[in-house]
């Protein structure tokens, strides 16, 4: 499958690299690339994000969700 000459680099979390410390839920639109078309979170190993900051980016995500900011299912 993989070709020994390739490698294959670990996805940094996008978080960490900012410097972010605190995912705000009122972000929406940042908040949308980390869902995925049926409206499900998407999985650190698609995303990239830590641990800490993917149980962090889950609530954001939950709480847009319940005032409306994200939609919990895509039409």
């Amino acid at each position: 499958m993989n070709d020994p000459k390739e490698v294959v680099r670990k996805k940094a979390c996008n978080f960490c690299v900012d410097g972010t410390k605190v995912i705000d839920y009122k972000q929406a639109d940042m908040l949308h690339r980390y869902v995925n078309e049926y409206g499900r979170i998407r999985p650190r190993r698609q995303t990239g994000t830590c641990a800490l900051h993917q149980r962090a980016l889950a609530q954001a995500v939950k709480r847009a969700r319940h005032i409306a900011l994200l939609p919990f299912v895509h039409d």
